[in-house]
């Protein structure tokens, strides 16, 4: 009997079956080869996955893959051969670069008719004993591993078929090559094409051979390689019979390219995660950065510098004097900006986070320690305190009306911001006139913050003891000893009543509402009752929110008595608020 083989360098081939019995079966396809019967020789091997391993690369290994049973290729009685398809999955990695035969035959045999096979080889090796036409070629094979016909790996395009494009064999790209012979025309064709593509129309080899002259009866089909590493993926074979198609969808996955490459988790996670720790440092570096510029204050001035602009701290320049520090004028010459350098004393505990407060106050320029003396450079405000002002100090102007409700409102907007809308509660706790700055358009702004306490919202200040002005502190805290906000609100309805009351030089000349409606704030100021949103005060003078109706009783007539006959004293004003707020408390409390 004759013998059939195909060839694959991988090599598939058709080989004599000397004796065996035929089998019934004229088609199979393998999508895999899990589980499938095949008679393994050499390096071969089924992966657990259902790969068919050939040769592992390893040097001087050959591997053969055959079906287990032989196929009956001719017709009898005349002997013809029958019509058949194969089609293989394939993947090859790593050339060789050794001489060989394609673990088929020896040098001494290539080419003998009584070989009796019959193979498509799909060759990465350019040997000259062979006369192969390059290390990249596919090529018809007859009892022998020279080929009667060959050419360049690649496929003709199947919208033109003139159009030729080259393949790589060994890319460990995955391919599919198709094996057909026609029984009748005695006609061999070759096709190539990447996986996922049709079948191209035109085949890559076709040749006239009568492969009656080769085999007989029946054969056993399979695959050899040698050397290199050399996969099949998928299979399947008809006799007279259309092809069944290969399952791509159920295809095992190749084994990594090359040497075990580092695993996802160093290419890929650990760049990632590089990256990260690096960004994470910045962002760590920057938010230091920025923690260090929020409490510190955007600009750190030498005190070399603040000497210099402030001609030695003179007295010509000193602009006031504080219980925690004096107030001095100077010019930075590089921006031409007036400044206020306020120096505190050595015994002053502030830290820059309780003057670094920009909205609705004095702005804070920048600092200075020096020996654990703090001086704070504010801007400068030319229009002085309202203070000035209304005791007719220094030759200053009246304030008109519309100034000075401008400036309640601007004050009124510095405490909604100190107590409500920044992260933590201020506590100025020594609001008056003279801690109130007027810029050049007669805005109020409020500053010195020598007495300021911190604290975060939802909680209790911690301090026990309390500090300020006689005449603007809140009566309860003699009791309790301890600032809130509600006692700022007191010193600010003081600091009102101050402003709408001293400096008789109106005359008449102002708003009625304007002010009955700061009136009723300053009535309103020392009510607990009141105060429990201090945004409203805040609103009632923007005309958000109406004030409250007041009770006659309200308005004690000891209070407006003494402002009529007395003029403004704070002391006494304020003593008499207390009197009038504990009376007006029962008088709530009792109607309820």
């Amino acid at each position: 009997m004759n013998h059939l083989s195909l060839l694959l360098h991988l090599i598939f081939f058709i080989m004599l079956c000397v004796s065996a019995t035929a089998n019934d079966e004229d088609q199979f396809a393998y999508s895999g080869f899990t589980g499938i019967n095949l008679t393994l020789d050499g390096a071969a091997i089924v992966t657990p996955n259902g790969l068919l391993e050939l040769t592992n690369g390893i040097l001087r290994l050959k591997g053969h893959a055959f079906h287990p049973t032989p196929f009956r290729f001719s017709r009898s009685p005349n002997g013809t051969m029958k019509s058949f398809v194969v089609s293989y999955v394939f993947a090859i990695y790593s050339r060789t670069s050794q001489p060989h035969c394609m673990g088929l035959i020896n040098d001494n045999n290539n080419g003998n008719p009584s070989n009796h096979f019959f193979a498509v080889e799909l060759d990465t090796n350019q040997n000259e004993l062979f006369h192969d036409i390059n290390n990249n070629h596919v090529g018809i094979d007859i009892n022998g591993v020279t080929s009667v016909k060959s050419n360049t790996a690649g496929y003709y395009d199947n919208i033109d078929p003139n159009t030729f494009h080259n393949a790589t064999l060994m890319s460990y790209k995955v391919m599919q090559v198709w094996l057909e012979y026609n029984g009748d025309r005695r006609q061999i064709n070759v096709t190539l094409a990447p996986i996922h593509m049709a079948k191209p129309s035109k085949p890559l080899l076709s040749i006239n051979y009568n492969l009656s002259t080769v085999l007989t009866d029946m054969a056993y089909i399979g695959f050899s390689s040698f050397f290199s590493r050399h996969y099949v993926l998928g299979w399947s074979f008809a006799m007279n019979k259309p092809i069944p198609a290969i399952d791509i969808s159920k295809l095992p996955k190749l084994p990594r390219d090359g040497p075990k490459p580092r695993s996802k988790v160093l290419e890929i996670v650990l760049p990632l995660a590089t990256a990260a720790f690096v960004l994470a440092v910045g962002i760590t570096a920057i938010l230091l950065i920025r923690r260090t510029l929020r409490y510190f204050g955007p600009h750190r001035f030498s005190y070399k510098d603040l000497f210099h602009v402030t001609e030695g701290f003179k007295n010509k320049n000193l602009l006031g004097i504080g219980g925690f520090g004096r107030v001095y004028r100077g010019l930075l010459s590089a921006s031409k900006l007036e400044i206020a350098v306020k120096k505190f004393s050595h015994e002053s505990k502030k830290g820059m986070r309780e003057f670094n407060l920009l909205r609705s106050l004095v702005q804070l320029h920048g600092y200075c320690r020096r020996k654990g003396e703090l001086l704070l450079v504010y801007e400068y405000m030319s229009k002085g305190s309202p203070g000035m002002c209304l005791y007719d100090l220094e030759d200053k102007p009246t304030l008109s009306w519309a100034q000075r409700f401008r400036i309640i409102k601007g004050i009124a907007s510095a405490l909604l911001y100190l107590h409500e809308e920044w992260e933590r509660v201020v506590l100025h706790s020594d609001i008056k006139p003279s801690n109130v700055l007027l810029d050049d358009e007669m805005n109020g702004k409020l500053g010195d913050f020598g007495l300021a306490r911190l604290y975060d919202h939802g909680t209790d200040p911690q301090t026990t003891h309390f500090v300020g002005t006689i005449g603007y502190l809140a009566p309860e805290l003699a009791r309790t000893r301890k600032a809130t906000p509600l006692t700022d609100v007191f010193s600010f309805g003081i600091f009102v009543l101050e402003v709408i009351v001293v400096d008789t030089k109106l005359q008449g000349d102002y708003d009625v509402d304007e002010a009955s409606l700061t009136l009723k704030l300053v009535v309103l100021s020392p009510f607990h009752h009141y105060k429990t949103q201090h945004e409203a005060g805040y609103k009632y003078l923007n005309r958000d929110m109406a004030p409250p109706d007041l009770n006659p009783m309200h308005l004690s007539f000891h209070i407006l008595s003494l402002m009529q006959n007395k003029g403004f004293d704070p002391e006494n004003i304020a003593n008499q608020m207390t009197m009038a707020s504990s009376s007006a408390v029962s008088d709530l409390s009792g109607g309820r």
